[in-house]
């Protein structure tokens, strides 16, 4: 009787101690960039992959921006993965009148590069001094001047609305896990029920 009482008892200590573990995740992860209902920050003006200068109402479609903040086209194997699974839904974004941009601190040059070898459909905006990774409080704490990867972001991905307020997030805890573009359209999808 006192074996199966400690079985019960570790039990319940464990489904404990995973739900303080999820309810941290869930909070954290609502404190990464600014949050849903707000005006997203201004981008400024940004160099495109082809050099040509992009605003935030530039990239926008009728009804909004998926805006994607990535870590590098270069040398990131998550976002080169990511952002070819992102123009493979492209065509379905933009049928729900959104168009795609993808930022990171990648010059213009890499981004061209890697537009032009994967035949990418969308834009890429280049932040090389990582100003819009950190009006949006996303550069990754973790690497330290110096590294290659300073000033980088956390990858996230906010759908705006045509008036640029965020009215969703998508990202996960690691950069190593990605939202897939079925996560993007289907919430594209359940946004667009909501209006």
């Amino acid at each position: 009787m006192a074996t199966k009482l400690q079985s019960v008892g570790r039990i319940a200590h464990a489904v404990v101690l995973m739900a303080l573990v999820v309810f941290s995740v869930t909070a954290s992860a609502q404190d990464l960039g600014p949050p849903v209902g707000v005006a997203a920050p201004d981008i400024g003006t940004r160099l495109d992959q082809t050099g040509k200068p992009r605003t935030l109402a530039d990239v926008t479609g009728k009804n909004g921006l998926v805006l994607m903040f990535f870590r590098s086209a270069d040398w990131c194997p998550y976002c080169q993965a990511q952002l070819i699974d992102m123009n493979g839904g492209a065509a379905e974004i933009e049928k729900r009148g959104y168009q795609i941009a993808a930022l990171s601190y990648d010059s213009p040059e890499i981004l061209q590069t890697f537009t032009a070898k994967r035949h990418i459909a969308f834009t890429f905006l280049s932040d090389p001094k990582s100003e819009v990774i950190d009006f949006y409080n996303l550069r990754d704490p973790q690497y330290l001047p110096g590294s290659r990867a300073y000033g980088v972001p956390r990858p996230i991905i906010f759908i705006l609305d045509k008036k640029g307020v965020i009215k969703a997030k998508l990202y996960e805890e690691s950069f190593k896990v990605r939202p897939p573009v079925t996560a993007v359209i289907s919430t594209l999808d359940g946004l667009g029920k909501g209006s």
